[in-house]
């Protein structure tokens, strides 16, 4: 009997030993979270019975490792505003200073006309190679005077204007000729040549007793002025070249109507006079002036747009040696 109760005894202690020191892989660990977010340390004492609020949450996402940047802001991009004709090139450009000067020197502004140059002012700020106004008169290229002046040519005045015309036509003639500069090829032949039609009028002058004179100051002084423009710069001297024919093209014909009336008896003289339509002739220098002054800088094509006054105002020089009276 005494032996069935020490093996009972013994039984019992051993269930008892093993369910208190079972091994630590038999019980359910349970975790709790550190402060720092380091890996939770396992608790070997915890049961089944811990609550869910107790697990570790998961770490926080970093923005760093995800390699993700914020939105970069672009600073918006300015573009400088357009000179007026810009767009359709350098000869459009200066028609528009051409325009200006006949409205400024004509008085002839209308509201469009202010607004338009506004913009142009607009243009010029802050550019220090901006176009310069000028107050050359290109009412005296084209023979309008406005309102307060009116022609009254005479013979003597008008021999004068045109041996200064020819010296300049030749000038420009023989430049764009003899020069080496391939920019100058493309103006050769062009068919606008006016040299030969004023040699050949001269020569109808002479013909009829009339006194042949020298060239005057503003056909010298222009004449050297353009010589030196060639030996320096192609674009600058290529400006006049337009401007010159588009000037004898545009006014001419008012001038020759009014010369021809009142000293000539309706006579038709060369130098107003060409082979073809005139007007295409222009438009292909135009054309070919446009496509070398698109590889022009803007620097350069402000400074043509500055020596587009110039030109008219030799030019309206020479044209008052027909003599330009008051009412």
């Amino acid at each position: 009997m005494s032996a069935t109760m020490s093996l009972m005894v013994k039984s019992v202690s051993a269930s008892m030993a093993y369910a208190v020191f079972s091994p630590l892989h038999s019980l359910k660990p349970s975790t709790i979270s550190t402060r720092n977010g380091r890996r939770a340390l396992p608790l070997c004492c915890s049961g089944s019975s811990t609550p869910a609020s107790m697990s570790t949450p998961p770490p926080p996402i970093s923005t760093a490792s995800t390699g993700t940047a914020p939105p970069v802001v672009r600073r918006r991009m300015r573009y400088r505003k357009q000179y007026p004709g810009e767009s359709k090139g350098i000869t459009e450009e200066m028609r528009f200073v051409a325009m200006r000067l006949r409205n400024i020197n004509g008085k002839k502004l209308n509201d469009n006309d202010t607004q338009s140059e506004e913009d142009d002012d607009d243009d010029g700020d802050n550019d220090d190679n901006a176009p310069e106004e000028n107050n050359s008169s290109e009412s005296d290229v084209d023979g309008d005077g406005g309102e307060a002046e009116t022609w009254r040519p005479s013979m003597e005045g008008f021999l004068k204007y045109l041996v200064d015309s020819k010296l300049v036509f030749d000038t420009v003639e023989r430049i764009v000729d003899d020069s080496n500069d391939v920019a100058y090829a493309y103006f050769r032949k062009t068919g606008l040549e006016r040299s030969e039609g004023l040699s050949e009028d001269l020569e109808w002058f002479k013909q009829q007793g009339m006194v042949i004179p020298e060239p005057s100051g503003p056909g010298v002084s222009y004449a050297k002025y353009l010589e030196e423009l060639a030996d320096n710069s192609a674009p600058l001297f290529l400006c006049h070249f337009y401007n010159i024919y588009f000037s004898h093209i545009a006014g001419g014909q008012v001038i020759a109507r009014q010369v021809s009336e009142k000293l000539l008896e309706g006579r038709e003289l060369g130098f107003y006079t060409w082979e073809g339509d005139v007007q295409e002739l222009l438009k292909g220098v135009r054309e070919k002036l446009n496509n070398l002054g698109v590889h022009w800088t803007r620097d350069d094509k402000n400074k043509c747009l500055r020596e587009t006054s110039k030109s008219f105002r030799y030019l309206g020089q020479i044209v008052r040696l027909i003599i330009l009276e008051l009412k």
